[in-house]
């Protein structure tokens, strides 16, 4: 519990101090900011997009498929419909 308080407090302390120094003109937040918006970052976020496009897609189909199977099934609640055999009854 303490490493944890401690771990918190230096978190708070690093957003607090990144937010509010100035360094040269920025702090570091605004210098952060300003890189993310230069053209090559913006290029390569493009392209980014652009190669990984097709897997996010099917990822994202993969998902949906998942879900709407399960909800077809009705739930994890419902009795599976797998082929294993029933369980032996007990004497």
């Amino acid at each position: 519990m303490i490493r944890f308080i401690v771990t918190l407090a230096v978190l708070i302390a690093l957003i607090y101090l990144g937010a509010t120094v100035k360094i040269g003109k920025h702090t570091f937040f605004g210098h952060v900011r300003a890189i993310w918006h230069t053209e090559q970052v913006q290029d390569l976020k493009d392209g980014v997009k652009e190669k990984t496009g097709p897997a996010v897609d099917r990822v994202k189909r993969g998902i949906e498929a998942g879900y709407n199977a399960m909800k077809d099934d009705g739930g994890p609640s419902a009795p599976a419909s797998g082929s294993a055999a029933p369980a032996p009854a007990s004497p």
